[in-house]
């Protein structure tokens, strides 16, 4: 009986999370132009996604902010677990506190932050790409840092030392001892930075051109227009989106499993 309703209590959690995403799947293959009575399969909404140039663009725009935001957040916050954790005691308790302080706060205190300070204070015209380029670095670096630091920790810090007593400079033993036996952390910090990008709202909103717009900010001012075709071939979005990220998270569970077994 235990095994049974711990089954039957992960089989509830597991409805609860995907139901409504796989709802929308379905919906997405619809003709359906609002949530009630479907009224037949189609392709219509994926041809409207992948035909329109501004939904297009749209997700050309926000993979390149993403992808460009986290090489610099990845590179930033791989810097700075590195140097934490070859700093002393106390420096290193005050760089972990101030990393935490982006983490926990909220997203909207960024984004106005950065607002002012950027183009209030220093004059940085709105237009450019710079303060919303900076907002997400700020948001995701911090993430870089915490995924980083796990694997500094684990790693064998005699062969950093070897190295270095073998004659290989401080660079070379960065290149081809630590940086290896961090990797894994490296490319996890990697992906949650571009999954913050993709994901965020606020700082976006405060931070970008007046003609950018994420997927986020396009959701959000597309629902409260009038285009039915352009609503529901976000529906379609969502779901590539969804399906995305299934395969991306099976690949790397399948190749943690050959990993173990090897």
């Amino acid at each position: 009986m235990k095994k049974f309703a711990k089954v039957f209590f992960m089989i509830i959690v597991i409805l609860i999370i995907y139901a409504p995403i796989l709802i929308l799947a379905v919906y997405s293959f619809t003709d359906s132009a609002n949530i009630g009575p479907i009224h037949g399969f189609s392709l219509n909404n994926y041809k409207t996604l992948f035909t329109s140039t501004e939904l297009t663009e749209m997700i050309a725009g926000t993979v390149i902010l993403a992808f460009g935001s986290a090489i610099i957040s990845t590179i930033l916050g791989t810097l700075g677990a590195l140097g934490a954790f070859y700093s002393k005691k106390f420096p290193q308790m005050g760089i972990g506190a101030m990393n935490q302080v982006p983490v926990v706060n909220a997203d909207v205190v960024t984004g106005f932050s950065i607002c002012i300070l950027l183009i209030a204070v220093f004059g940085i015209d709105k237009s450019t790409y710079l303060p919303l380029v900076i907002g997400h670095v700020v948001l995701s670096a911090p993430f870089v840092y915490l995924s980083v630091v796990p694997k500094l920790k684990q790693m064998d810090n005699s062969l950093y030392e070897a190295a270095m007593d073998l004659g290989a400079s401080s660079a070379t033993a960065l290149r081809k001892v630590i940086i290896p036996q961090i990797a894994p952390g490296i490319v996890s910090g990697f992906g949650l930075a571009v999954t913050l990008s993709l994901d965020d709202y606020f700082i976006t909103t405060y931070t970008k051109p007046a003609t950018f717009d994420t997927i986020s900010t396009y959701v959000v001012n597309a629902t409260k227009g009038s285009q039915t075709d352009i609503k529901t071939a976000l529906w379609a979005l969502s779901t590539i989106i969804f399906v995305i990220v299934i395969l991306v998270v099976v690949v790397m569970n399948l190749k943690a499993s050959i990993k173990d077994k090897a």
